[in-house]
């Protein structure tokens, strides 16, 4: 009697115990498959995994151009501010000739009425012409148009910092995945143990004509093994997609198997602090705090670009034309020139002062909305930032919890497991009361991977909320 109890329990654990695990959704990545070869094979730890997807990833790559993009800007912008406008033109086209029919000598060609264009003699005629404007008092316009583009780098690089915190989150939460389903198999195979044990056990009663078995215990427990490969199966497809994911993430060929250094899950090795520590780390460390700064401040830079047209600006001007046309003279008289034939020099100071002030009036009002509506914006975003890192805070409270108890559970079980299995070598045991404890024990360790993988993502994610978690795993804190 006592070993048809014991089939029976068996058989209901492997069968509640697999369904359960594969519900659970703890499917993350695949283990090693051990038929690959060690060429086609790439080990990591969390840091290596990181840096590697950090490099790979088109997505920082594509916020990095958009940085690239703001720091030519921001140069363009500072380039401004000498010789806004430099050019050189040149024009080359036929001209005539001199049709001088009194041999009037050149430097009194404009005294001769009688000297007139020979078209019918062109003459090659080249001119070039210089000119350049610079500023010299703009009102604050250069240095508004500098700090704006300015800002708009740190903007960028803030972004990158936001991104690569996002890409970092993403590779530690699937390689904590795969660390928890390469424990969690090894708990899935002991429940395989144990539905095959109860077939041997009904199988050996059936041979030996034990009146307590029937062919109904051996049906049961072969509808419960085919359960257990049917699940077998379905969690080993899940486990092959994700460890697809996680070579995804890492950007690495089709034919290359992805391997953690870790023989173990093991809990993040985090100090508590308070949760006022948190967020005040947040509000130095978070990006998209930076960011919004750096946006407040390019508005705002704008706003002085619009009102500095309410005022004149002072430049400094200049051009310089060189002309000339084969057997055509210059003429030493200020009054007449040869247009096709000579040199001149113009510079001085200039003024230019726009007189459209409804329309900067209306400018600098749009610019000071903006700005206005970045402010609000950040007001916001302090805020959703404290809340994000007191979610996760408690968070992280519970999820230690969790493990703390789940720890202490999985180690009061294993002591009532030896208790039994003790008393009943002696026979002084219940056979039901060890099968609970075998499941229990069974059930609590699944348990303790399952809330160790739970406290290392509260972990991370609280890191995260602070702005502090590159610079955590940069630190080497994470890896062991």
């Amino acid at each position: 009697m006592k070993r048809k109890r014991l089939s029976e329990l068996d058989r209901r654990h492997a069968t509640g115990y697999v369904a359960r695990l594969v519900l659970a959704g703890f499917l993350l990545v695949a283990p090693t498959d051990e038929a690959a070869s060690q060429a086609d094979t790439l080990r990591y730890n969390l840091d290596s995994a990181i840096r590697r997807a950090l490099e790979a990833s088109p997505e920082v790559s594509a916020v990095a151009a958009r940085r690239d993009f703001a720091s030519a800007r921001a140069g363009l912008a500072r380039a401004s501010r000498y010789l806004t406008e430099f050019t050189l033109t040149s024009a080359h086209a036929p001209a005539p000739g001199l049709d001088n029919p009194n041999g009037t000598a050149t430097d009194q060609l404009f005294l001769d009425p009688d000297v007139r264009n020979d078209w019918g003699s062109l003459r090659p005629f080249n001119e070039v012409e210089v000119e350049f404007l610079q500023p010299l008092y703009t009102w604050g316009e250069l240095d508004g148009n500098i700090r704006a583009a300015t800002s708009a780098v740190v903007m960028e690089d803030a972004s990158i910092r936001d991104k690569e915190i996002d890409v970092a989150y993403r590779t530690a939460e699937l390689y904590y995945g795969l660390l928890l389903t390469e424990a969690l198999t090894v708990v899935v195979k002991d429940a395989g143990d144990i539905v095959e044990q109860a077939k041997e056990e009904i199988d050996r009663l059936l041979q030996e004509g034990a009146a307590d078995v029937d062919d109904a215990d051996l049906f049961q427990v072969l509808i419960t093994e085919q359960e257990f490969k049917r699940r077998v199966v379905e969690v080993d497809e899940k486990r092959r997609t994700a460890a697809t994911a996680l070579r995804r993430q890492l950007f690495l060929p089709d034919d290359v198997t992805v391997a953690v250094d870790e023989v173990i899950l093991s809990q993040i090795r985090l100090e508590p602090e308070t949760l006022e520590w948190y967020q005040e780390l947040a509000m130095l460390h978070r990006p998209e705090l930076e960011r919004a700064n750096a946006g407040l401040a390019a508005r705002r830079a704008l706003v002085d670009v619009a009102r500095s047209n309410y005022y004149p600006k002072i430049f400094l001007g200049g051009r310089f034309r060189a002309a000339g046309t084969s057997g055509r003279y210059s003429q030493p008289n200020p009054y007449h020139g040869d247009r096709l034939r000579g040199t001149s020099v113009e510079a001085g100071l200039g003024v230019r002062l726009g007189l459209s002030f409804h329309q900067t009036r209306a400018r600098v009002e749009q610019a000071r909305a903006q700005a206005n509506e970045v402010g609000f914006q950040l007001d916001g975003l302090r805020q959703l930032i404290l809340f994000e890192v007191e979610e996760a805070f408690r968070g992280l409270s519970i999820a230690d919890a969790a493990l703390t108890s789940t720890h202490e559970a999985y180690r009061l079980s294993k002591e009532w497991l030896q208790m039994e299995t003790v008393n009943f070598d002696l026979d002084l045991g219940d056979t039901e009361n060890l099968v609970k404890a075998v499941r229990a024990n069974l059930d609590l360790q699944a348990d303790r991977y399952q809330a160790t993988y739970r406290y290392n993502l509260a972990a991370l994610k609280l890191l995260r909320s602070c702005g502090m978690l590159r610079q955590t795993i940069d630190s080497g804190i994470l890896v062991e």
